[in-house]
């Protein structure tokens, strides 16, 4: 450029502009063209580079000044043959988006050299119109014009958004055919390309083909391609190599760096890059940002909040940044404290802005902050984002309003994306309407939208059928979805909950690539469905794969030795959360706390809990359970107790073990005193506490007071209904109690065995026979649950207590599988009410078979003997009894 400003500034022709009357349209008094400067203006516009570098800068630089400057140009004859002249009106078109002038212009210019061609198809490329950039560069190529390594980037860019990587790469083969192979343009424009269309293999390639010492351009492409494909460790490598050659990382360098540190959650090294920006004076608002969005991420707001205040300016993007951060702690204040100096600011706010925000509220449950936030979002007409409707969705549905989300996504029907799909299918889920996230699904599905990998996981969360799990598997696979990691592991994991293991573990082999919630779900799966010693197995398999234990891992494979009891793998365990530095988490000492709770080793749960550096209302819960289970009633009532003394916060996970030790106490009285303190702290409403307020008071033997208790719960879970019912049937309410079940079928709850435990109950308890059979039966045809022991006990004592004594035994018989003592104990107990001593005598002999140990079934058939009058053979069984090495445990009385 200078070289061709030197040759015209003794351009005879062009002398002629410096007329103010060819400059005379203009009238921005800082560029004025109309006269009142016109000695300033010929002093300037004898240099066309000055002239038109000025214009560029003007507030007049527009389509409409830009044709009164070609006109003068045309009047004055000094167009057509000076090319640079030409040349620059041509850029001002490209630059003033005004593409069919500047393609008339071209086509009027006698020679089109390659840097006007390469404007043509720039100007395209800057408007987005890549279709007609290709085609311009087609035009190019049947001309005799020669091609550079700008016109070869540029074309390459047009491929890039045109995901077209065929032509592109047929581009980059003329380019190197015509001697290009060494262009910083065109190698960082394939890269581009084959990065950005999943060919990142072949993009290092090109990468390698040719060192790069002296390159910054491909450098960064290459960084930055590993980064937006994933491979954000390979992208930290490149970035050390370029550190130690020659070159010098520039800002667009530190940002791809910077976002890699962030994806990978890598703050040390984030940190280093941090220093390596300082030194080369490389903190733009970009690479401020980024650096904001590291620290953010990784939870050091601090760090975040040094660099923000330190920014000369600050974009829309660091101020989301920022408030994002304070979000994804569940600092709300400090978020909302944020967005008003934002808003006070004058800056922008986008539809991200307002997410994060919304993000921020849920996350503290402050319906009452996103209330404020809705209003203003109405006010500036951010109500038909998708995005921030989806955001207002979830926020409603986590404090349980979901007749608000419901009305959203309503409204919103003219501008549904896949987001609010999911949101609205989330949360009916969280909210346990099961059913009507599955027609949400249905009705996604029958508008000929496909759904995401987020909505996918939302409905597979919710499947509790094998049946529809199934169907849902088959969408899976139609969408395209299965080698989703995410999408897998809710596919196994619904498996899992239905039951079917060995379709879930196949599953699970079949992934390509696991992550560590693929492992965790896999192993819980396995621990959940009673098979805890495959779920030690898997997890053992997993550490000889080389996979870092996470969190999610080690409170799964927790949970698998607690049920397992097996003390000295809880040991190794405990072990290996130390060495990798874990020992200190709350959520981690909880879950050893449960461990040993489960092992009865509560003197080492104990020291686990005195150890932790910082102990929350979960962990206290832990314990006071493990307390609970091991009969310790007293030392759970005594660490609930001290956590009232503390500045813990009482919530429902603390509070409901110890109404479960209560309840074992069967001391109503303290009973009575803590529902009054959860009424006063308003955790009364809350599903586990109010089930457990339920079962307390229907083992206490006052069914009034359950009846108010269970009133008072906002949304019932399963637990709290299958409560009720239970309370029903030990009282002898067995109508109640079916009227309660049918309730509850009509609020999307799916019954599970326990609650089908509790309706058999209930229609033992009031002789409904006809009503059990029915029940036993819809267990199996509608909800597809396999009967255990405890189903078949409850039908035997059903039969049994209706005088039904050989058709409870026939119902035995014709059990699936092998009954157990339970079960035959059953029916023993029925035949000493009804004193039929033969059946009795069959059913002892087959619990001694079971428990050979059992004194019960001795005792039982004694009974039955004594009530009959036949002493002598209560006298052998006696003395059976004894040569069997049972033993009655002596009553004993408090009085």
């Amino acid at each position: 450029m200078n070289m061709i400003s030197r040759n015209y500034r003794s351009t005879p022709q062009f002398s002629a502009l410096t007329s103010s009357k060819v400059l005379g349209p203009f009238e921005n008094p800082s560029f004025d063209f109309g006269g009142r400067q016109e000695k300033h203006v010929a002093n300037i516009s004898a240099d066309p580079v000055i002239l038109f570098n000025n214009y560029k800068r003007s507030r007049q630089y527009t389509i409409s000044n830009t044709r009164i400057l070609h006109a003068q140009l045309l009047r004055k004859g000094v167009l057509f043959y000076n090319t640079f002249i030409a040349r620059c009106l041509l850029d001002c078109y490209c630059k003033c988006t005004a593409m069919e002038y500047a393609l008339n212009l071209f086509d009027k210019i006698p020679s089109g050299d390659v840097v006007s061609w390469n404007m043509i198809i720039s100007g395209y490329n800057q408007q987005a119109r890549f279709l007609e950039s290709w085609d311009f560069f087609c035009r190019m190529r049947s001309s005799s014009c020669e091609h550079d390594d700008v016109t070869y980037g540029s074309i390459l860019s047009a491929c890039t958004a045109l995901q077209a990587p065929i032509l592109g790469m047929l581009v980059y083969s003329v380019a190197m055919k015509n001697g290009f192979f060494s262009s910083g343009h065109v190698r960082s424009g394939i890269i581009d390309l084959l990065a950005k269309n999943y060919m990142f293999e072949d993009a290092l390639r090109v990468f390698k083909d040719v060192p790069q010492e002296h390159n910054v351009v491909c450098w960064n492409a290459v960084i930055s391609a590993a980064v937006a494909n994933g491979e954000n460790q390979a992208a930290l490598a490149y970035f050390q190599q370029m550190c130690h050659g020659a070159l010098m990382p520039n800002s667009f360098t530190f940002s791809s760096v910077v976002t890699a540190c962030t994806a990978v959650r890598d703050l040390q090294k984030g940190k280093a890059v941090h220093g390596w920006i300082v030194k080369c004076n490389s903190e733009d608002i970009f690479v401020g940002t980024s650096l904001i969005d590291l620290y953010a991420k990784c939870s050091d707001m601090d760090g975040a909040m040094k660099i923000f205040m330190r920014m000369p300016s600050c974009n829309v993007v660091s101020w989301t940044a920022i408030i994002s951060g304070f979000a994804q702690k569940g600092d709300v204040i400090s978020a909302m404290q944020i967005f008003r100096e934002m808003r006070d600011s004058g800056e922008e706010i986008n539809e991200y802005t307002l997410t994060s925000m919304l993000t921020a509220c849920s996350k503290s449950s402050l319906t009452t902050a996103a209330t404020q936030i809705h209003g203003w979002i109405i006010k500036f007409g951010f109500e038909s984002y998708p995005s921030v409707v989806a955001a207002l969705i979830i926020v409603y549905s986590k404090d349980g309003d979901i007749d608000s989300s419901e009305s959203l996504f309503k409204e919103m029907e003219s501008f549904r994306n896949s987001s609010s799909w999911d949101s609205m299918i989330s949360a009916f889920a969280k909210n346990n309407k099961f059913r009507r996230a599955i027609e949400v699904y249905r009705i996604m599905l029958r508008e000929g939208l496909s759904p995401d990998m987020f909505s996918m996981s939302s409905v597979l969360s919710v499947v509790d059928t094998l049946d529809l799990g199934i169907q849902v598997h088959s969408q899976v696979i139609k969408s395209g979805l299965i080698h989703d990691v995410s999408v897998c592991s809710s596919l196994f994991t619904m498996y899992s909950k239905c039951g079917s293991l060995h379709e879930s573990y196949e599953i699970f082999k079949r992934l390509d690539v696991k992550d560590n919630l693929a492992w965790a779900s896999m192993i819980s799966g396995f621990s959940e469905h009673g098979h805890q010693e495959e779920a030690v197995q898997l997890f053992i398999e997993m550490l000889s794969m080389g996979y870092e234990l996470d969190q999610m891992t080690i409170n799964a494979i927790l949970t698998a030795i607690g049920l397992l009891s097996w003390a000295r793998q809880g040991k190794e365990i405990h072990a290996i959360i130390l060495r990798l530095g874990f020992g200190g988490d709350t959520i981690v000492g909880s879950s050893l706390v449960t461990m040993y709770s489960k092992c009865c080793l509560l003197i080492l749960a104990k020291q686990v809990f005195d150890s932790l550096p910082q102990r929350d209302a979960i962990t206290s819960a832990s314990l006071i359970s493990g307390y609970t289970k091991n009969g310790q009633i007293e030392e759970a009532v005594s660490l609930f107790q001290e956590m009232l003394k503390t500045d813990f916060s009482i919530d429902s996970f603390s509070v409901s073990p110890v109404l479960g030790a209560v309840t074992l106490m069967n001391r109503l009285d303290i009973g009575m005193q803590l529902h009054s303190y959860v009424t006063k702290l308003g955790l009364d409403r809350d599903a586990s506490v109010g089930s457990s307020l339920v079962s307390m008071y229907s083992k206490c033997g006052s069914i009034d007071d359950c009846i108010n208790a269970f009133d008072q719960i906002t949304t019932p879970d399963l637990v709290g209904w299958t409560a009720m019912i239970m309370g029903y049937a030990r009282h002898g309410k067995g109508d109640n109690a079916l009227r309660m079940f049918e309730h509850m079928k009509t609020t999307d709850i799916t019954p599970d065995p326990v609650t089908f435990v509790a309706v058999l109950s209930a229609c033992s308890h009031n002789g409904l026979v006809e009503e059990g059979y029915s029940l036993f039966n819809s267990m199996v045809n509608d909800y597809g649950i396999e009967p255990n022991n405890r189903h078949y006990a409850c039908m035997v004592d059903l039969l049994g207590r209706a005088g039904k004594l050989k058709e409870a035994e026939r119902f035995i018989s014709d059990m699936p599988f092998k009954p157990n003592a339970f079960v035959w104990g059953t029916l023993l107990a029925a035949c000493r009410v009804h004193g039929d001593i033969e059946l009795g005598n069959f059913a002892a002999r087959k619990v001694v078979e079971s428990e050979p140990g059992d004194s019960g079934a001795y005792i039982s058939l004694s009974n039955i003997f004594a009530g009959m009058g036949q002493w002598e053979d209560v006298v052998n069984i006696r003395e059976f009894m004894k040569g069997a090495g049972a033993r009655k445990e002596p009553g004993w009385s408090i009085f």
